[in-house]
Formats: C-alpha cells, sequence, structure tokens
C-alpha cells in the first residue's frame, strides 16, 4: 500500500493512492460517512503504531467508498491537494545514518569504512514534501549537498531490539534526502546545524507499507541533479544492513512509532566530485528509490 500525506481545503489528512489513478482516497470522509461507528485514527501516527490492524481498516474503508455507488466523491485528485511529507512531524529528530556506504566513504576521504555506526539527527523543522521549493539558504552556505538516501519508518516502538526481530519494527520506507551544508558542518566540527537548515530533510512521495517491499535491502537508488546522473547505488552495499543499525540505535535509544532513520547514502555527493559541484537556486534534484518512486525538489 501506498500512503501520502496531504492537506485539502486547509486540513490535514492522510489517505492510500487509488491504483491505477493519480489520486488519493481521502479516509476522513470515508470514515465520517462510511465508517459504521468504527475507531479510526485521525492521525497517521497513531495509526501506525497500530501496525497491520491499521492497514486492514484502511482496506476496509477503501472497500467501502468502492462499493458505495459513488466512490469519487471520496477521491481527491493529485492536482487538487498539497502533498506534505508522509510523515509531517516524527516523535522527536530524524535519525540519521552516516558513513554507511564504503564508496561514499572513499569519496569523502576516509580510509577505511567505520567499525561504529555512525549516528546524528537532524531536526523535525527539516522536513519537507515530494515538490516542495526548497530553500537554497543562499546567506548561510556556499555548499549545499544533496544525499539520496532510503528512508525507515519505525512501527512498532522498542528499546533493546534484537538483531532477528528488527523488521517486526519497521512500519514502511520512503525517500529521502539528506540535504547537508558542508562549510557548516564543517565550520561547526559537527553534523546537527549543517543537517538541520529549514526544509533540508525532504521525504517521500509515499510511504509504502513494508509488504509490499519484500527485500528493501536490495533497491536501487538513483539521484539526478538537473537531469544528470550524480548517484546510482543499490541498499545491498550498506555497510551496517536495516536490520542491524535498527538494533544498535534501539541499544541507546527507544524508538517510537513515526521514527524516521535515514539509512545513509551512496557516492555521488557533490563534495565528491571533482571540483565539487554543490546546489543552487534553480536546481533541481530527484531521488528515486525501486518500488517507492520519485522524490523531487526544485531550490530557490
Amino acid at each position: 500500500m501506498k500512503l501520502l500525506s496531504f492537506r485539502y481545503e486547509g486540513n490535514q489528512r492522510f489517505g492510500p493512492k487509488v491504483k491505477k489513478e493519480e489520486a488519493v482516497w481521502d479516509l476522513a470522509a470515508i470514515h465520517e460517512e462510511l465508517g459504521e461507528g468504527e475507531p479510526f485514527p485521525a492521525h497517521i501516527i497513531d495509526g501506525i503504531a497500530e501496525g497491520h490492524e491499521f492497514v486492514e481498516g484502511i482496506r476496509r474503508l477503501v472497500e467501502r467508498a468502492e462499493t458505495s455507488g459513488n466512490p469519487e466523491a471520496y477521491k481527491h485528485g493529485f492536482d487538487e491537494i498539497e502533498w506534505t511529507a508522509p510523515i509531517p512531524r516524527t516523535p522527536k529528530n530524524v535519525i540519521c545514518i552516516g558513513k554507511n556506504y564504503a564508496d561514499h566513504v572513499t569519496e569523502m576521504g576516509g580510509d577505511r569504512p567505520p567499525e561504529k555506526l555512525v549516528v546524528f539527527t537532524k531536526s523535525p523543522t527539516a522536513i519537507a514534501a515530494d515538490e516542495e521549493e526548497l530553500p537554497a539558504h543562499a546567506g548561510i552556505t556556499e555548499s549545499l549537498d544533496y544525499e539520496g538516501e532510503l528512508a525507515i519508518i519505525i512501527g512498532k516502538g522498542g528499546r533493546n531490539i534484537q538483531k532477528a526481530l528488527a523488521y517486526d519494527h519497521i512500519f514502511g520506507y520512503t525517500i529521502a534526502n539528506d540535504i547537508t551544508a558542508r562549510d557548516v558542518q564543517a565550520a561547526h566540527v559537527q553534523f546537527f546545524l549543517g543537517k538541520s537548515l529549514d526544509k533540508s530533510c525532504p521525504l517521500g512521495p509515499y510511504l509504502v507499507t513494508k509488504d509490499e517491499i519484500p527485500d528493501p535491502q536490495n533497491l536501487s537508488l538513483v539521484t539526478k541533479v538537473n537531469g544528470e546522473v550524480r548517484q546510482n547505488g543499490n541498499t545491498k552495499d550498506m555497510i551496517f544492513p536495516i536490520d542491524e543499525l535498527i538494533s544498535q540505535v534501539s541499544l541507546y535509544v527507544t524508538l517510537e512509532p513515526g521514527d524516521v532513520i535515514l539509512t545513509g547514502t551512496p557516492s555521488g555527493v557533490g563534495k565528491g566530485m571533482n571540483p565539487p559541484s554543490f546546489i543552487k537556486a534553480g536546481d533541481t534534484v530527484k531521488v528515486s528509490i525501486e518500488g517507492i518512486g520519485t522524490l523531487s525538489n526544485t531550490f530557490a
């Protein structure tokens, strides 16, 4: 199931993509008229915490809309809505894994892969949506960079999660662009400020439930800048695979439903080019991941 979050007539909503249509089912509208008194979460994070029951509840509502005699009343075309990030606001900072692809470690000047997870965070105010215009932050940075990444959405919370049970805690996946002000990062000798500029973490377009991606550890990942392929990697090349990074992070941080974990980026970032090539106003960056779609943003 492909879920998206959106605003319609000023109200924040969420729903699944209509199959074979450029439209979304408005679950709030369906539930209001066809819900038959059954409880249903008003916010996507509340639903994510319910896991499989949440997905089944969505399916029941869609079936009722489809057989209602007027299914069009419960759909909105993509041109009628304002897209938001699949998770508009996380419970805590966005959790990010650095240096998780060997070729990216090399292009950034490292001589060997890390032996332990490199973990940092981005402020939740950095979250932005697919197709949203993003600031180039010209007054703050001269080296704004892109990093296409697979993002994990936590469904079942927990701490000290065993590696063998890690996938039980995943609700689904989306695409992220871990936009980074390299000069700010270097000047402050830490990650947070250079990684947390406003709208520097676009997510989307969809939150794809994990049942639709049986092997997230073998997905192609391609990043294009103005149509030029810059990154062409595969999630199979992660140094620390998904189950291990969830297990390791949860040793120190209690994971909660709706937490977003960025899993690292392959080689091809702007800083790694010779000469370096950074984002400027007018550029469009597209990150595509197999089975999820394409996250696209233009900078101004």
